[in-house]
């Protein structure tokens, strides 16, 4: 029986799955703050220290609720994945897809990769699609409160999840078995088999990344705000844009559709090509 290519989607989350960042909800609108505050404070202090800028709106985050004595729960921001807004058919998109890799011979995983909080995403009501949620984390005290970035996801240090999808070393603390060298043919997930979903100039490492060795890049985009989709388009970094809608009508659907045919075909002469090639080495 012929084994079934795995196909890895992965995603950006803020602005790619919801129409704005996770914080902005509740958390923000929380501390009394407006999202533009919030936002320009974790600049100043990213510019004023020299700091990358992800860790800069983590310290925020912990600051401000220290100040107003509202200490962060790992619970807390498990529950405030429930406020998140999606755009349009993203509920249903993961089943979909699914269903048409089963129609296609294809085995189907999805993966986070977001510089968003990770106890948000998995508290939402699409926490459950994937196989792995790579995004920030906080370590919390005995009593349960945030007190230190665990893991910070920046825009470049996104690109290292690519290469664990690709060589099937999932868990974030193996770094030897990710650095080893792991043979093309031996990989959980060719590049080839790779589709990259984002929505921004962030995701641009990935994109390129995953376009430069053979897979799919997607940018997506709001109703009205195709430009950056436009000029990712034009410098050549993304294979394709579409509307931000996940609905099954909507031009994403059938674009994946079209990527997922191609796969297959590729996967299956790539698989007749190996076969034909030790068929020759043992008559020749």
């Amino acid at each position: 029986m012929e084994t079934r290519p795995t196909i890895a989607i992965m995603y950006d989350f803020d602005k790619t799955l919801t129409t704005r960042d996770m914080q902005e909800y509740t958390f923000i609108p929380n501390l009394g703050l407006s999202a533009a505050e919030f936002w320009q404070k974790a600049n100043t202090l990213a510019r004023t220290q020299g700091m990358d800028s992800i860790l800069s709106y983590m310290k925020l985050m912990l600051d401000e609720s220290k100040r107003q004595a509202k200490p962060i729960r790992r619970s807390d921001f498990v529950a405030l994945g429930r406020e998140l807004e999606f755009f349009p058919g993203v509920l249903d998109w993961f089943s979909l897809v699914n269903n048409l890799g089963e129609e296609l011979g294809l085995v189907i995983e999805h993966y986070i990769i977001s510089s968003g909080l990770k106890e948000i995403i998995e508290g939402s009501a699409i926490g459950g699609a994937f196989r792995r949620i790579y995004a920030c984390e906080y370590l919390y005290d005995e009593n349960g409160v945030a007190v230190w970035p665990k893991l910070s996801v920046n825009y470049t240090a996104k690109t290292q999840f690519l290469f664990r999808i690709n060589k099937g070393v999932l868990d974030v603390h193996e770094d030897q078995a990710l650095n080893a060298y792991k043979a093309e043919t031996e990989r959980t997930v060719p590049f080839r088999n790779m589709i990259y979903i984002g929505d921004g100039l962030t995701d641009v490492p990935c994109m390129k990344l995953v376009k430069q060795n053979g897979g799919k890049s997607i940018a997506v985009y709001m109703q009205g705000k195709e430009e950056t989709a436009y000029r990712l388009m034009a410098e050549d970094r993304i294979n394709f844009y579409t509307p931000a809608d996940y609905t099954q009508a909507g031009a994403l659907f059938g674009l994946v559709r079209t990527i997922l045919e191609e796969m297959k075909a590729c996967n299956r002469l790539e698989t007749l090509s190996i076969e034909m090639k030790y068929k020759a080495s043992k008559t020749g």
